[in-house]
């Protein structure tokens, strides 16, 4: 167990927060598989401050979730304080967390994201007037740098703590590199080494194994896991149980990927009814058959496919293929 200010963590898992896909509907499905801590997707700070509906739908937490932590972006000291604000009045979130990380163009159009890392004053300003306004911890979720020939890490690191950050986590790469090359973890280590909060390393968490790596290289105190999560929530399992075990479950079959899809699917329709949810699966049910036999044929179906009863249908003709051809073997 560690802590992130006062709230305890139970294991070194963390989901990273990921725009479109961390909704309450994904991150109860990942809590079921044992993370220890999950993150909401980036929530616009100006959006809860104008009380857009949808936006504020996107804070709803469930009690099955704690401890969970709500993302917050913005460009601005005051704004991004009045939102920590009805954040922690009006939500049961345990931690409140800053991107400072987000690659894409609109959010740095907003001075958030990455933008932080190009103007260290103004990121400080933003982040002390969230901690100064809230009692709850705030985290700081950002990369090493914003291209290869501005990598300042560890003074955004310092910056970040001295603004009364309780834990940072680190992405391995820069804003310029998106989510392309590899991550650099000899950077997660090197911020480690010079603050005394904790740590979270996060990049290219792909396997179990990798989560121990980083821990033993880095030294951090947890990992954060995103796409390597994305139609695999047994990763989160495995990683979890061979940390503290040192055993390594097996992976799912191709059974279980398929239920777990329909599950996934039938959660979002209670949340966002059936139109919008299939909507969602065109781009996510494919996760969950990534790497099988035949696959790139049946995400063409997918992205076509309009009700629940298609993806159920596409699917299980798709088991039936996946079994035949593996009799065939």
């Amino acid at each position: 167990m560690w802590k992130i200010g006062n709230v305890k963590i139970e294991n070194q898992v963390v989901m990273a927060p990921m725009a479109g896909i961390t909704n309450i509907a994904f991150r109860k499905l990942i809590k079921e598989f044992g993370v220890g801590l999950t993150v909401s997707e980036m929530i616009s700070d100006k959006a809860i401050i104008y009380r857009n509906q949808k936006t504020l739908d996107m804070l709803e937490i469930d009690e099955s979730e704690h401890p969970m932590s709500l993302q917050l972006f913005g460009g601005e000291a005051a704004s991004m304080a009045e939102a920590a604000r009805y954040i922690e009045e009006h939500t049961s979130a345990d931690i409140i967390d800053i991107n400072a990380g987000c690659p894409v163009n609109k959010v740095l159009k907003a001075g958030a994201g990455s933008d932080y890392l190009r103007d260290p004053k103004r990121a400080y300003e933003i982040i002390k007037a969230v901690t100064d306004t809230v009692s709850i911890p705030v985290t700081v979720k950002m990369r090493i740098g914003f291209d290869t020939h501005s990598i300042n890490c560890i003074e955004m690191a310092k910056l970040f703590e001295s603004a009364g950050v309780s834990a940072l986590a680190i992405h391995g790469r820069t804003r310029s590199q998106f989510y392309e090359g590899q991550a650099d973890w000899s950077y997660i280590k090197q911020v480690k080494e010079n603050i005394s909060i904790p740590v979270i390393g996060n990049g290219d968490i792909r396997t179990p194994e990798d989560a121990k790596r980083m821990i033993d290289e880095t030294g951090c105190d947890a990992v954060m896991i995103g796409r390597g999560a994305m139609g695999n929530p047994w990763l989160i399992k495995r990683t979890v149980d061979y940390l503290q075990t040192g055993i390594l479950e097996q992976e799912p079959s191709f059974d279980q990927k398929i239920m777990m899809c329909l599950e996934h699917t039938q959660r979002l329709i209670i949340k966002d009814g059936e139109k919008n949810a299939i909507r969602q699966m065109r781009g996510q049910a494919p996760w969950y058959i990534k790497g099988m036999h035949g696959a790139a044929k049946i995400k063409n179906k997918m992205t076509q496919m309009s009700t629940y009863k298609e993806l159920k249908e596409i699917l299980f003709s798709y088991l039936q293929e996946i079994h035949d051809y593996l009799d065939a073997q």
